[in-house]
C-alpha cells in the first residue's frame, strides 16, 4: 500500500471512530451494522477463477474489505442485476464490455476512476458508467490431438466450414454470452472484410451454423472445457481460459483467427443504488492500479490496459495479432440489438 493510501486509510478509520463516538447515550447496537457494512463488498463476476483470485484476494489483503463473490456467466449476472434493480444485493458487476452493456447504463452508477487517465488510448471510461479494466481477445481454441487425428488445420474462420468437423465446433449463445457475442462480431467483421452486415458476412454465418449442426452451448466454460476434453475439435472463446489450458498442459492451442480478432476491453461497473458505493469505487480504482495491472500482466493470461503495464513472455505480443478490419467498438455498442436480432433470424432459418 502506498503512503497516500495509508494516510487515506487512517483518515477513514479516524472518521469511522469519530462517527461511532457521536450521539452520546444513543443505541450503540445500531452502530455495529454500519461498521460491518463499511468492510464488505459484493462482486458479481463472469471472469475466470485465476483473474478473480488475483484481483479479489489482493484487494482484500490490501484494503481489509471482505469481498463476497458471485460467479456466473455474463448473461446470468446481468439478468441478476436487472432483477434486483429496485433493491440491489450486489455492489459491482465485473462482466461484459461496452458493446455488451451499452443498453443497460441505467443499471450502473456514474463513476470515473482516478486512474482513468493512466489507461491506454481507446481503453478509457468515456461513458461515465463502464470502466475498461483488462482485455481478453477473441480466439479459437483448437484440440491439437483431434486436429492431427482428423488431418485438418484450423487457423481461421474459413477453416470452421470444413465438412469433416461438422458437429465438432463449440459455440455459445451470442444473445446471452459476452464471449459468444464478441466472437460473432469478430466473425462477421472478418468474413465481411470490415463490413459486418454485408452479404458475405452473413452468408458465412449461415454456412457456419450448418456446420455447427444445431449445437449451441449455454455456458461459456462449456466451450473451452469441451475442446480440452476432446468433445469438440475447435471452439470460439476468449484468450484467458484457452491460454490457461495451454499453460496447464492440455492438448490445445490458441489461435488468433487469420481474418482478425477483437481486442475489446472487458469492463467493471458499479451497480446503481448499491449498499457499498465507496468500497465499490475503491475496487474499481484498485483494478486499474499500477500494482494489479502489472501483476495480472506478468502472471496471468489476461492483458492489462494501463499504459506501460508489463506483459508475460508466454503471451502473444499484440503486434503479432491481426485485428478485425474496421472494427468500431462504439458503433457495435450502439447496434448490439441489430447483431443479436440478425443472428437470431439466421439461426431460426438454419433449423
Amino acid at each position: 500500500m502506498s503512503l497516500n493510501k495509508k494516510i487515506c486509510a487512517l483518515f477513514m478509520m479516524g472518521a469511522l471512530v469519530a462517527m461511532a463516538g457521536c450521539g452520546g447515550g444513543g443505541d450503540k447496537k445500531a452502530e455495529a451494522p454500519k461498521a460491518d457494512a463499511a468492510k464488505v463488498l459484493t462482486v458479481y463476476t463472469a471472469r475466470s477463477e485465476s483473474l478473480n483470485n488475483a484481483v479479489i484476494k489482493n484487494f482484500e489483503k490490501d484494503t481489509g474489505i471482505k469481498v463476497n463473490v458471485v460467479v456466473a456467466g455474463t448473461g446470468e449476472v446481468v439478468k441478476r442485476v436487472k432483477s434486483e434493480k429496485d433493491k440491489p444485493l450486489g455492489d459491482v458487476l465485473w462482466a461484459g464490455s461496452e458493446a455488451m452493456l451499452a443498453g443497460n447504463k441505467d443499471l450502473f452508477m456514474e463513476y470515473v476512476s482516478k486512474e482513468n487517465d493512466k489507461m491506454m488510448d481507446g481503453c478509457k471510461n468515456t461513458t461515465g458508467f463502464i470502466t475498461p479494466a483488462f482485455s481478453d481477445p477473441t480466439v479459437m481454441i483448437v484440440n491439437t490431438k483431434m486436429e492431427k487425428d482428423m488431418n485438418v488445420k484450423i487457423d481461421g474462420f474459413a477453416d470452421l466450414l470444413n465438412a469433416n468437423i461438422k458437429g465438432k465446433i463449440a459455440f455459445g449463445d451470442p444473445v446471452n454470452s459476452s464471449s459468444a457475442f464478441q466472437s460473432l462480431v469478430a466473425m462477421v467483421y472478418g468474413m465481411g472484410n470490415g463490413d459486418p452486415f454485408s452479404a458475405n458476412a452473413w452468408n458465412y454465418v449461415d454456412k457456419f451454423l450448418k456446420n455447427l449442426n444445431g449445437k449451441m452451448l449455454t455456458s461459456s466454460s462449456q466451450v473451452y472445457k469441451g475442446v480440452a476434453g476432446g468433445e469438440y475439435i475447435a471452439g470460439l472463446t476468449w484468450e484467458d481460459p484457452a491460454a490457461n489450458l495451454v499453460k496447464s498442459g492440455a492438448p490445445v492451442r490458441v489461435v488468433f483467427p487469420k481474418e482478425g480478432a477483437l481486442m475489446a476491453p472487458q469492463s467493471v461497473q458499479i451497480i446503481k443504488n448499491c449498499k457499498n458505493p465507496e468500497n465499490a469505487k475503491k475496487f474499481v480504482d484498485y483494478m486499474l492500479s499500477e500494482k494489479i495491472q502489472n501483476y495480472v500482466g506478468e502472471n496471468l493470461t489476461v492483458r492489462p490496459l494501463r499504459k506501460g503495464a508489463k506483459l508475460a513472455s508466454y503471451m502473444t505480443p499484440a503486434d503479432k495479432i491481426k485485428l478485425a478490419p474496421k472494427y468500431d467498438e462504439k458503433w457495435v455498442a450502439a447496434n448490439k440489438s441489430k447483431f443479436t436480432k440478425t443472428f437470431s433470424e439466421h439461426l431460426e432459418k438454419s433449423m
